[in-house]
Formats: structure tokens, C-alpha cells, sequence
């Protein structure tokens, strides 16, 4: 009963805003060029071990990376639309363990590079800062750095922008979504280019 008014009220219109999402950001880096199929995530929630039961997620979510929603260590934002809130992540959310060393390692190698992105006004008044949880105890050749700059502690490294959940009608939102993106790509590059 409800399919058709989901179909119509929530898809169509996320497919299109993804799709705008990605057009624009394609014209900024060839890497973005992908559907919305292969970004957007799907509603139906894994309940086999949640004392949850509901079927569905109450959010519409996609993450344009070159891969898509397949794409968790790759540049790029994740986006999330539900009735709560409207969020634009981005970063280094779920670093497997050679690029968690090599962020870190290059993060120590000179940390006022690393400070200056995230000190940054705009990224600063956009994120708030970089987020993520920490190791309670650092690879011995990171200890000396992390007195100088904590944030090596992390094992994530991710930020956030949250708009009220009433823009989700507003004609600007792919614009507003758009300068969230523009404001977390010095970061992203830095934590995925990791040439050093």
C-alpha cells in the first residue's frame, strides 16, 4: 500500500538528487562519474541479530566514491537523508590497517599540514573538526607525534556537516550539499593521497 508512495515521494526524488550530486561532482573529478544505483545504499535494515525488528531504515543514504557504496576506502562524500536530520560526511571513516599506518605516518611526518587543513575556518565552521574513535595505545613510532598532535590517536578519521532536516525541499539543497563537499576535498585528498 505504501510502496507506490514511497516509489514516488522518497526514491524518484533521491535518485535525482544523487544524480545531480554526481554530475556535479564529476565535473569536478572524472572519478564521481558513476549511476545512482551504485551509490545509493538500500532501505531494507539487517535485522537478523537486532532486537530491532523494523524492516526498513528511516533515512536514504548514497556514497559517491569512484566505487560507489562499495567504496569505504575511497575519496568522495557520503550523504544521508532521513527525518531527523540531513548529513554530509566525509573522510577516512573505516581505514583498514595499512592505510590507518599510513595516514598516521604521514600525519607525523608534518603535523602542521595536517593541523592547517583541520584548523582551517571554513573546514572548521563547516565540520566542527575530525572525529572518529581512538586507540588507547599508538605504535611506538607514532608516540612522540601524538603529544604534538592527539588526533593520531584516532583509528577513524572522518567529519560531518548536519543541515535541518526541513531543507531536504529547499531548491538549494544540492547547492548546500555541493559547498559541504567543496569544504571537506583539502581533507579528503590529503587523507587518501598518501604518497607522503
Amino acid at each position: 500500500a505504501n510502496k507506490k508512495r514511497y516509489e514516488t515521494s522518497v526514491k524518484k526524488p533521491f535518485e535525482a538528487f544523487v544524480q545531480e550530486l554526481i554530475d556535479r561532482m564529476g565535473k569536478l573529478d572524472k572519478q564521481y562519474r558513476i549511476t545512482p544505483k551504485e551509490a545509493i545504499f538500500r532501505i531494507h535494515r539487517d535485522v537478523r541479530f537486532s532486537n530491532d525488528k523494523t524492516p526498513y531504515k528511516l533515512n536514504s543514504s548514497a556514497l559517491i566514491t569512484a566505487g560507489g557504496r562499495k567504496g569505504m576506502g575511497l575519496p568522495g562524500m557520503y550523504l544521508e537523508l532521513g527525518p531527523e536530520h540531513l548529513r554530509a560526511y566525509g573522510g577516512h571513516y573505516m581505514p583498514d590497517k595499512d592505510a590507518l599506518y599510513q595516514v598516521r605516518s604521514k600525519i607525523a611526518k608534518d603535523p602542521k599540514a595536517f593541523r592547517k587543513l583541520y584548523e582551517g575556518e571554513r573546514f572548521k565552521e563547516m565540520f566542527g573538526g575530525v572525529r572518529g574513535e581512538r586507540n588507547k595505545v599508538l605504535p611506538k613510532e607514532f608516540k612522540a607525534a601524538a603529544e604534538g598532535e592527539p588526533l593520531l590517536f584516532n583509528k577513524q578519521f572522518y567529519y560531518f556537516s548536519q543541515l535541518p532536516a526541513g531543507k531536504v525541499t529547499s531548491p538549494q539543497l544540492a547547492e548546500l550539499f555541493m559547498e559541504r563537499f567543496d569544504a571537506m576535498r583539502p581533507m579528503n585528498d590529503y587523507l587518501f593521497s598518501l604518497k607522503g
